[in-house]
């Protein structure tokens, strides 16, 4: 296969003439794919039972989140809505609470929403068209790719991250897989390997399989590759090189405060609104403090905390010292969280629709955000041993 393209900018190698060691060996190239994936894929619950469904929610919670992690998630979230009528007819608190600790709640918002979407367009029955599939909230060319191959194992290309460094070294493509017209033969290298019939479900599948168990980004294991005959950048010598990616995000410190107030047993709660990180979760309130200045370091960090909790949300706190830091992340934010103990002075104010007292029972089953739920956690010990 010569995959031809236009250099671009200022791009330091010329790939227009990218010759894949396997062109005219496809049938052969699948046949030892497949072999391979058929005799080593994980054990992965959604690949039991491929329905539509079931696939289309595993590839929303493995955006951004590893394997690992996320097949606890699966079981206990296709347990509570095997159907797609089950999780149309969900609270969304419901929802976003099995959703916690996988994080990127958006995520659990859309697939919700697109629940609801089957059920009033297609009858709850999950859609087989893949310009259905790629209609639904939070599904993109890849997912209903994966959806549509893997499920119904129709010839649709998928381009990932593993994929992507599998096709960039079997290419040995030199230039920026980010870019444009890099994705664009991405896309056309991928579609030029899947078979006219059936066998794409194990080809899709093999070459994400391959990426994240043998094609890995470092120390590749090239010697176990079942394809390494037509992998160019094993025959230059390059793939430790490759692929070429735009640069990692530079991160920024962030420093956070939260307050747990608690009154007659209850503890202060605020459910995050639209357009912030957790919407539709829970949270203590939890505000940001700017940069240190001069003026700042003269004022207690407790003091700084109060004025912030009045500034944001009203609240009059009476602010005690720190007594829990947690370091996590959050988009392009590193955060340091301190946590406060704080006692409110008079009622909360006027209009605070957004805030309500809970029970030791409710933390306990509201859904949270991960640091609110490490935070409640240490709340509830601490009570249970007064």
């Amino acid at each position: 296969m010569t995959v031809c393209r236009q250099s671009r900018g200022a791009v330091a190698h010329d790939d227009s003439q990218l010759e894949w060691p396997g062109a005219g060996n496809e049938p052969q190239f699948r046949r030892a794919l497949t072999n391979w994936f058929r005799k080593h894929q994980r054990n992965m619950p959604w690949r039991d039972q491929p329905s539509g469904y079931r696939v289309w929610v595993s590839e929303i919670m493995l955006q951004q989140t590893q394997v690992i992690t996320v097949i606890d998630f699966f079981n206990r979230f296709i347990s509570k809505f095997p159907t797609v009528a089950k999780l149309a007819a969900a609270d969304e608190a419901e929802v976003l609470k099995l959703w916690e600790g996988l994080g990127y709640y958006r995520r659990a918002r859309q697939l919700h929403a697109a629940a609801k979407q089957i059920v009033a367009n297609h009858r709850g029955e999950f859609p087989e068209s893949f310009e259905h599939v790629l209609a639904l909230p939070g599904v993109g060319r890849y997912t209903a790719g994966a959806i549509m191959s893997i499920a119904f194992d129709r010839p649709f290309p998928i381009l990932e991250g593993n994929t992507i460094r599998v096709y960039a070294r079997l290419l040995g493509m030199k230039a920026n897989a980010r870019e444009k017209q890099s994705e664009q033969t991405l896309w056309a290298f991928s579609e030029s390997l899947l078979p006219k019939g059936k066998g794409a479900r194990d080809l899709n599948q093999g070459l994400m399989e391959l990426g994240s168990e043998i094609c890995r980004v470092r120390q590749p294991d090239c010697p176990k590759c079942p394809v390494r005959a037509w992998c160019r950048a094993f025959a230059e010598g390059i793939q430790e090189k490759l692929p070429v990616l735009t640069p990692r995000m530079e991160y920024q410190s962030r420093h956070d405060a939260l307050a747990v107030v608690s009154r007659n047993d209850r503890y202060l709660l605020r459910q995050c609104g639209a357009g912030e990180n957790w919407t539709g979760l829970w949270d203590f309130p939890r505000v940001t403090l700017g940069e240190p200045t001069a003026e700042s370091r003269r004022v207690s960090l407790e003091d700084q905390v109060a004025a912030r909790m009045k500034t944001e949300f009203g609240l009059k706190l009476a602010v005690e010292p720190s007594t829990k830091r947690l370091r996590h992340a959050v988009t392009k934010y590193r955060i340091t969280l301190d946590c406060f103990r704080g006692r409110i002075e008079g009622r909360l104010p006027a209009g605070a629709r957004d805030f309500a007292w809970v029970s030791s029972e409710e933390l306990g089953s509201l859904p949270l955000n991960a640091t609110g739920r490490k935070v409640a956690n240490w709340v509830l010990a601490a009570s249970s041993k007064k």
